[in-house]
């Protein structure tokens, strides 16, 4: 299993699929448990490790409040995330040791900051990752999900909110910054080459001037501009893909 194991706990079925489902479309995630009220969710967090635990708040019984405060208690706590139609217990939240605190109806933006956090404070030892945790990202299109696989990606490119990944076969949006795709693909054949691209090493057929004199890398899915800062770093990282003969290599 690789990325975060989180569960998910909400008393409402609607609101606990719709965060089910934006859980595993999350990058960072690998696998999502949901439970329907607090006390399931004890008994699944007593019997299993959960890196984190996206939390409602108002349910019958045993709430969310009452169950992160026992959560506390564990020798490896999960990390708490509340997720709630209500802003009035964001102090309690804190004070119990949330690391966000998340407004109904939840924002995709807003529930990728929070699995940031969550990232950063999950001991690396104790994540369930590998470096193949991001070999393909999902693509949101027409109401259905596809995955683009990292080896097929030439380059990605900044595009507000979102980055476009750039393969042979178009063009594929994904909600993620770019700096996040360049931390998750770090050492995986990819560079910075520019502030809004990130460049696959053995996609690049040849490097060309611009009309401007500035520095094109191009690839079977087009030009990409390669900053002064970026240049010596690119032409090095050529140099050495040319070495091990994978220079303009499919991917």
């Amino acid at each position: 299993m690789s990325g975060l194991r989180v569960l998910a706990v909400d008393d409402l079925a609607p609101a606990l699929d719709e965060l089910c489902r934006m859980l595993r479309e999350a990058p960072e995630v690998g696998e999502v448990v949901g439970a329907s009220d607090a006390l399931k969710a004890l008994k699944l967090l007593q019997a299993d490790h959960f890196d984190a635990v996206f939390l409602d708040i108002s349910m019958p019984g045993l709430d969310g409040l009452e169950l992160a405060s026992l959560l506390a208690k564990l020798s490896e706590p999960p990390v708490i995330v509340f997720v709630t139609a209500h802003d009035g217990h964001a102090v309690t939240a804190y004070g119990i040791g949330a690391v966000d605190y998340l407004l109904k109806p939840v924002r995709t933006e807003r529930l990728s900051a929070a699995l940031a956090k969550v990232t950063r404070l999950v001991p690396s030892g104790r994540r369930q990752s590998s470096p193949d945790a991001m070999a393909a990202l999902p693509v949101d299109s027409g109401g259905r999900t596809r995955y683009v696989r990292r080896d097929d990606v030439l380059f990605a490119e900044a595009n507000g909110d979102y980055v476009r990944l750039h393969t042979r076969g178009g063009v594929h949006p994904v909600r993620m910054p770019i700096s996040r795709l360049e931390e998750y693909w770090e050492g995986t054949g990819f560079t910075r080459v520019h502030r809004g691209f990130l460049l696959a090493v053995s996609a690049v057929l040849e490097l060309r001037s611009d009309t401007t004199g500035g520095l094109l890398a191009h690839t079977e899915a087009g030009d990409v501009p390669v900053s002064r800062r970026h240049a010596r770093d690119l032409r090095d990282r050529l140099l050495e893909a040319a070495q091990r003969g994978q220079l303009g290599s499919t991917r």
